[in-house]
């Protein structure tokens, strides 16, 4: 089945047909490095981060470019609030964003392009579309002239007469609505040499000409958050389109992540810090319930939703870890189910995808408890195959030494626990089943899950 995706600028779902057989390009727009990242930026990562490794599970050869933006008013401003380099801000930032990416299993990029190397780029294409009529210079700074590109605002479906005017005072400027690629230089403020006077770049030309730079003048996929449709995304197809460039073929937009209805913002001040969310959950949860819901679909913030994710995922990982005591090693099957990857060729369906991995780990149940070790291994095969793609896989290295609470205290926690079983079973075998259920209760209160089996009970961290 052909990979099927939701494209913004058709407002429909496309077959995916690639510009070179056999090859997928993607941009995403990545962190502007104004400040330490929360978990709304990291889902859009974690989306796109999905999307590449079903291309690659698909035989696609993949090349991923996602930007830093590490010079813009925010970090500017930011610098003169805490009397330090922007530089310094950004890289700090930078590295924390990083962190999280890396925390929450995202793949490293092909490319990973900071704006402020690319400079020569930028003049490059400023010069270009200075020369075609789409750009014009005022008081230093250089400007895109909306009206010059006919195709404006189709990626958001707007009218540019009811386009609210920004910037009316703005001297030089021919129409409100044109928006700066250059700026003019300001005291106190970085800037770069240009034909045109000293400056800094605008944030949409950064993109526009960093795409071009690294994938040329056309490429498979172009993403973001849907707050960038307007006016970032439509902005950079302006310039890129007016340059020459055929730029983006598709244009994919994951939705937000909200608290009380309202985006996820540092400027609401609701937002929840990755930095912080991984010493309350583990990342491997914290994948699970930024990663599974659909791409398009808000997620809603809340403990609750963290903790039922918890417990899913509790289930998925009960199962490997106990396919894995009985049987040794298990190797991810070569292919995942047709299901699933129906489900995934579908607008990347996470979610439908996600039920078939639930269906296979109570099969892979089924088969355990019936002692059917040759089905429970071929059932954990399929699951982490499918959680591979997902990058879910609790047996991939990158998680291997992760634990609920921290790999040092797992044998702590293991010895005592161990103490308090023995004390139930030998409350099971004088049959004082009281006891021992209110052993088992008291566990449970305590964030644990007592399985039964034929060699013994053991114990695995479910909800808190």
């Amino acid at each position: 089945m052909t990979i099927r995706l939701y494209d913004t600028s058709a407002r429909q779902v496309r077959d995916f047909v690639p510009l070179t057989p056999g090859c997928v390009s993607i941009y995403l727009c990545g962190a502007t490095v104004q400040a330490a990242p929360h978990i709304g930026h990291i889902r859009s990562g974690l989306n796109f981060d999905i999307m590449r490794r079903w291309f690659s599970h698909r035989g696609y050869d993949v090349t991923f470019v996602r930007n830093v933006t590490d010079i813009d008013d925010k970090i500017i401003a930011k610098s003169a609030d805490q009397d330090r380099p922007w530089w310094s801000i950004g890289y700090e930032n930078e590295r924390a964003f990083n962190d999280g990416y890396r925390a929450l299993g995202c793949l490293p990029p092909t490319y990973e392009p900071r704006a402020t190397g690319h400079v020569p780029e930028m003049i490059e294409m400023m010069r270009g579309l200075i020369e075609r009529g789409h750009a014009y210079v005022a008081d230093g700074s250089v400007y895109f002239d909306v009206r010059s590109f006919p195709a404006y605002l189709s990626l958001s479906n707007q009218d540019i007469d009811d386009l609210r005017q920004p910037d009316e005072g703005v001297a030089g400027k021919r129409d409100p609505r044109d928006f700066a690629m250059w700026k003019a230089t300001k005291p106190g403020e970085p800037d770069w040499e240009t034909p045109w006077g000293r400056g800094r770049p605008g944030w949409h030309l950064e993109c526009s000409a960093m795409a071009h730079k690294y994938l040329g003048s056309a490429f498979d996929i172009h993403g973001g958050g849907l707050d960038l449709v307007f006016p970032h995304h439509e902005n950079e197809i302006a310039q890129a389109k007016a340059y020459g460039d055929e730029f983006a073929r598709y244009w994919v937009h994951n939705a937000w992540v909200t608290m009380s209805g309202e985006k996820m913002s540092k400027s609401l001040g609701n937002s929840v810090l990755v930095s912080e969310m991984v010493k309350q959950w583990r990342p491997i949860v914290l994948r699970y319930y930024l990663g599974t819901p659909h791409y398009r679909s808000m997620i809603e913030y809340s403990e609750e939703a963290l903790r039922e994710a918890e417990s899913a995922f509790a289930r998925i990982e009960g199962f490997v870890q106990r396919v894995v005591e009985k049987a040794g090693p298990v190797e991810p099957a070569a292919e995942v189910p047709l299901a699933f990857a129906e489900a995934m060729d579908d607008d990347l369906g996470v979610p439908q995808a996600l039920a078939i991995v639930h269906t296979t780990v109570r099969q892979g149940n089924s088969a355990l408890a019936a002692d059917d070790k040759e089905a429970a291994v071929a059932r954990l095969a399929e699951v982490r195959a499918m959680l591979g793609v997902l990058g879910l896989d609790p047996l991939d290295p990158h998680w291997a030494g992760e634990t609920d609470r921290g790999e040092d205290l797992h044998g702590v926690v293991d010895s005592l626990v161990r103490m308090v079983l023995d004390q139930r079973e030998a409350a099971r075998a004088r049959k004082d089943w009281s006891t021992a259920d209110a052993i088992r209760d008291q566990l449970g209160q305590s964030g644990l899950v007592i399985e039964d089996g034929p060699d013994g009970p053991r114990w695995t961290l479910g909800a808190r």
